[in-house]
C-alpha cells in the first residue's frame, strides 16, 4: 500500500477539498482523516453507512472515592495542576487531571485510584470503503496517540489496497508528526502569504527529520503573485517537487458550503486539481 498524506503547515489552505478530490480523482478505496481535533472530511465523502465507532481511552484520571476519603487534604494541596477541588467532598476535575498520580501515592487511606479515561471516539466506515476517522474529545492531550489509531485501523481492514490518501491536520505538532511516520509521500498544501510561505518552510523542515518524499502545490495562486513565485523558487533551491497551482475560484467556497466535491462541478479549480493529482501520483508511483 501506498500512503499519500496531505499536509498544510497551517489552517485554511484547503488542504481538505485538495484530499477528498484526490480521493475521488483515484477512486480510493481506502483514506483516512487524521486531523482529529476537528475532522472533517466526512462532511465530502458521501457516506451514508454507519461507522463502528468505539472509545479510544488516552490518559489516565484520579478518582475519589468519596466513601474511603478520610477528608486529610494530602491530595488537594500536593496536586501541581490544582485538579482536585473541595465542595463538602473531594472530586477531580477531568479537565485539569494530567494522570501524574501523585495523588494516588500520597492517600493515606487508598481512596484514590487511576484509571483509564476516554479521550475521544474511534470510527471507522469499512463498507466497500475503508474510511477511518476519530474525534478527540475536548481537553485530551493525546492527538498522535489516537492519530496512530486511525491509521492503523486503515491498514488493518484495507492491506490489500493500492493506495491510500490521508488528510494530515495543519501545523508541525504531534498529529502531523504521528500523521508522517510510516507514508511513502507528503504532498503539501500551501498559500501565497507571508505565513504560508513560514509555515511551509517549517513542515518542509519536519518532512526532511523523517526522510519523507515531499512535493509541493499552491492553491489560491493568483491571490498574491510574487509570493507565488517566491515558494516556486524556494522549491527549486531546495530541490523539492512542485505539482502546480490551483487558482482561486467560488466554486469551491459553494461545494464546500453544499458538502459536496468540488471534481463534481466543471470548474477551473477542479480542472487544476486534476493536474496537480496527476503530478502527484507520478511522483508517488515513481
Amino acid at each position: 500500500m501506498k500512503q499519500l498524506l496531505i499536509l498544510s503547515g497551517k489552517g485554511g489552505t484547503g488542504k481538505t477539498t485538495v484530499a477528498g478530490a484526490f480521493i475521488k480523482l483515484s477512486n480510493a478505496k481506502a483514506f483516512a482523516d487524521c486531523d482529529v481535533d476537528a475532522p472533517n472530511l466526512h462532511l465530502i465523502m458521501e457516506r451514508s453507512d454507519v461507522p463502528n465507532k468505539k472509545d479510544y481511552f488516552g490518559l489516565q484520571k484520579a478518582e475519589i472515592n468519596t466513601e474511603l476519603c478520610i477528608k486529610c487534604d494530602n491530595c488537594r494541596k500536593n496536586c501541581r495542576f490544582d485538579a482536585i477541588e473541595y465542595d463538602e467532598e473531594y472530586k477531580v476535575n477531568p479537565f485539569a487531571c494530567e494522570g501524574c498520580g501523585v495523588c494516588e501515592a500520597i492517600c493515606p487511606n487508598a481512596a484514590i485510584t487511576m484509571n483509564p479515561s476516554v479521550a475521544g471516539d474511534l470510527m471507522l466506515y469499512k463498507n466497500e470503503i475503508v474510511f477511518s476517522t476519530a474525534q478527540l474529545k475536548i481537553g485530551s492531550g493525546t492527538s498522535g496517540k489516537l492519530v496512530t489509531e486511525v491509521k492503523k485501523q486503515m491498514k488493518e481492514f484495507a492491506y490489500e489496497e493500492e493506495l491510500a490518501i490521508i488528510d494530515g491536520s495543519p501545523g508541525i505538532g504531534c498529529p502531523v508528526i504521528a500523521s508522517m511516520s510510516g507514508v511513502d509521500m507528503v504532498l503539501i498544501v500551501t498559500e501565497p502569504s507571508v505565513s504560508g510561505i513560514s509555515d511551509l518552510e517549517r513542515i518542509i523542515n519536519t518532512a526532511k527529520i523523517f526522510g519523507v518524499k515531499t512535493a509541493v502545490c499552491i492553491n489560491k495562486h493568483d491571490a498574491n503573485a510574487s509570493n507565488t513565485i517566491k515558494i516556486i523558487d524556494y522549491c527549486k533551491n531546495n530541490n523539492i517537487a512542485f505539482t502546480g497551482t490551483i487558482p482561486y475560484d467560488p466554486n469551491v467556497l459553494r461545494a464546500v458550503n453544499l458538502g459536496e466535491n468540488i471534481i463534481d462541478y466543471d470548474t477551473v479549480a477542479g480542472h487544476s486539481i486534476k493536474t496537480v493529482f496527476d503530478n502527484t501520483i507520478k511522483i508517488l508511483f515513481d
